[in-house]
């Protein structure tokens, strides 16, 4: 098959196009602009394979995805490209904006002009987020829940489903939506709380936790889900939506201390800072319905974690460059300390 991967610099979406390439063969073009989060060090196991071809370029940029399309001519285009981190969509909600509303529209026109017909038929994956949901106390969601977004990350992301719905619907795109729950593994930018916790507890700084830190998260490794998107692709029925889930439900507490075990690090390293604003409480996803496309999650959480962690130890390589760039300052602005040197 060949695909456009859009956002494919990225952690989620780079562990895609590898398994793409690497495990079913496929022919993956990336187009990502490669934003602090999107690397080209994410693809580097790729870069020589005949298989795999970049371009660099901002899905809302319609020359860029017109030069992608005319390079790639994919029969899917599966889209990853987002801004992914809530704190920065509280601050910034601007570019949570462009991104998702106006670049996932932007994709949506370029497929609707090339989707043809029949076994030729464009598909289009639009890959979301359990956030869109909002918080659930008890129970699970489904894909028949209401939306219910609490930030403005979450909130774009909602919009841009709706975006996607409304053109199978309205033009008979063959289009489908597939959200996943918390993702973790390698290669993930360290302002998410398991790789930010990792790098600080091998560091001996502070594991800064919001609130209570009794957010309970379902936690899915990115192989997974991945593989999931890849089930939704071949498998999935345009129109649907599909729910990725992972098998374990954690506090983040549970995982700070997990964390502060496999790197030996101190319980005193653990500081309580101010919450979030609307931080939701508890996401909860079902994945019946992608589990009868036959897929199932490979990755428990226990184990998945211990590998993360070895592969941040191991990996100081990829690592290293954010730590002394502009995360740096990203991270006293959110946090009010430095990070050691």
């Amino acid at each position: 098959m060949k695909l456009l991967v859009c956002g494919g610099a990225g952690f989620i979406g780079s562990t895609f196009a590898r398994q793409r390439v690497q495990e079913h063969g496929d022919e993956v073009t990336v187009l990502d602009k490669l934003t602090y989060a999107g690397r080209e060090e994410n693809l580097q196991d790729l870069a020589d394979d005949p298989r795999f071809h970049f371009v660099r370029g901002a899905i809302e940029d319609r020359e860029a995805v017109a030069g992608a399309i005319e390079a790639a001519s994919p029969q899917a285009i599966v889209n990853f490209a987002a801004e992914t981190h809530v704190d920065r969509s509280i601050a910034e909600p601007d570019t949570f904006v462009s991104t998702h509303a106006l670049g996932t529209y932007v994709l949506l026109e370029a497929a609707r002009t090339l989707r043809g017909t029949g076994e030729h038929a464009l598909r289009y994956v639009q890959v979301s987020t359990d956030e869109v949901y909002g918080s659930i106390e008890e129970g699970t969601f489904t894909e028949h829940s209401p939306l219910a977004p609490s930030s403005p990350y979450s909130a774009t992301k909602a919009g841009a489903d709706l975006l996607v719905q409304s053109y199978f619907h309205t033009y008979g795109l063959p289009a489908l939506i597939c959200r996943g729950s918390n993702n973790y593994g390698p290669y993930q930018y360290p302002e998410k709380l398991i790789p930010l916790m990792i790098l600080n507890a091998l560091y001996g700084d502070a594991l800064p936790v919001y609130g209570d830190g009794m957010q309970v998260r379902n936690w899915i490794h990115a192989t997974d889900f991945a593989a999931a998107i890849g089930h939704v692709l071949e498998h999935g029925q345009p129109g649907e939506v599909y729910n990725a889930g992972g098998p374990d439900e954690e506090a983040n507490m549970t995982v700070v201390r997990r964390i502060v075990e496999l790197t030996g690090a101190q319980e005193s390293q653990i500081e309580h800072v101010t919450d979030r604003p609307g931080h939701d409480r508890r996401y909860s996803l079902s994945s019946e319905k992608v589990r009868a496309l036959g897929w199932s999650p490979g990755v428990r959480f226990d184990e998945g974690l211990e590998q993360t962690v070895s592969w941040y130890r191991d990996n100081d390589w990829w690592w290293q460059p954010i730590r002394s760039g502009d995360y740096r300052a990203y991270y006293e602005r959110q946090y009010g300390r430095t990070l050691q040197p």
